[in-house]
C-alpha cells in the first residue's frame, strides 16, 4: 500500500479513510439542499427597480436591508449562485478590442481640487429631441461639481460655463482658483479651442488633454457617463431613446 500511494502521490491516511467508509456513505456537502425561494423573491424585488444591478450590488442592497431588519447577513457567493441558476445575472457584453495606444498612468489624485476632469454625453428624450450634457468631476472625491444640459452641442461656450461654475461651486464668487488645478479632458473641439484654454488659465485651471485613441486616460469621466446611461437614463421607465 505504501509503494502504491507513493507512486500515485496520495496520502495513505486518505486512502485508509476511504476504504473504511460504509457502502452507503454519501458526501453530505453535495447532498445538502437549501431553500432559495425567499432569497429569489428578495433579489427580484431589488432588480425590479434597478435592472442594471449585478450580483455584487444586489448583495450590497440585501445586506443593508437585512441589517435594518436585524437578520443574518447573506453571502455574496450565494447571491451569485442563486442569480445564475435563475437567470438573473446581467448579460456580459463582448469585450471590444483595445485601442493601440494604452493608458498606464493614474487619473485619481490624493486630494480634492488637484485635478478635475470633464466630458459630455447625450441621449434622446421622449419626443425624440437630443439632450447633451457637459459636466465636471473632481478626480479625488468624484463630486459632480457643475454641469450644463442643452439641446445644442458641446460648444466652447458650454465648456467655459462648466469651468466657471465648478470654480464657483468649490471656492465661491472668486475670480480664479486659489491654486492651479489640472483640467483633464479629451480632444473635443470645445475643449481645445483657443478661447477655452485661455479662459481656463485665467480662472486658475491648467488644461490637459488625453492622447488620441486613449479613452482610459480620462477614465473617471468615462465611467461617470456609463453609470448615468446605465443606472439612470437606461432604467427610467419613461425613457425610450438612445444615448450617445
Amino acid at each position: 500500500m505504501k509503494q502504491v500511494c507513493e507512486v500515485l502521490g496520495v496520502a495513505r491516511s486518505n486512502v485508509a479513510a476511504k476504504r473504511a467508509r460504509p457502502a452507503d456513505w454519501r458526501d453530505g456537502r453535495t447532498a445538502r439542499q437549501t431553500d432559495d425561494a425567499g432569497l429569489v423573491d428578495e433579489i427580484r424585488h431589488v432588480i425590479a427597480d434597478l435592472p442594471s444591478y449585478g450580483y455584487r450590488r444586489v448583495w450590497g442592497r440585501l445586506r443593508c436591508e437585512r441589517e435594518r431588519r436585524c437578520e443574518a447577513p447573506i453571502n455574496a457567493k450565494r447571491v451569485y449562485r442563486v442569480m445564475r441558476v435563475h437567470g438573473l445575472l446581467l448579460e456580459r457584453r463582448p469585450t471590444p478590442p483595445r485601442p493601440q495606444r494604452r493608458h498606464d498612468g493614474k487619473v485619481v489624485v490624493a486630494k480634492s481640487n488637484q485635478r478635475w476632469c470633464s466630458d459630455g454625453f447625450e441621449f434622446r428624450c421622449d419626443n425624440g429631441e437630443p439632450l447633451r450634457v457637459t459636466f465636471a468631476l473632481d478626480c479625488c472625491d468624484r463630486e459632480a461639481m457643475s454641469w450644463v444640459a442643452t439641446t445644442g452641442g458641446h460648444s466652447g461656450d458650454v465648456v467655459r460655463d462648466v469651468m466657471l461654475a465648478a470654480v464657483e461651486q468649490r471656492f465661491g464668487n472668486v475670480p480664479k482658483a486659489p491654486a492651479e488645478i489640472e483640467w483633464l479632458t479629451d480632444n473635443g473641439s470645445g475643449y481645445i479651442a483657443g478661447k477655452t484654454r485661455e479662459f481656463a488659465t485665467d480662472i486658475g485651471l491648467k488644461p490637459l488633454t488625453t492622447p488620441v485613441c486613449s479613452p482610459q486616460s480620462n477614465g473617471m469621466a468615462e465611467s461617470f457617463v456609463k453609470t448615468m446611461k446605465r443606472d439612470y437614463v437606461g432604467a427610467c421607465p419613461h425613457f425610450c431613446g438612445r444615448g450617445g
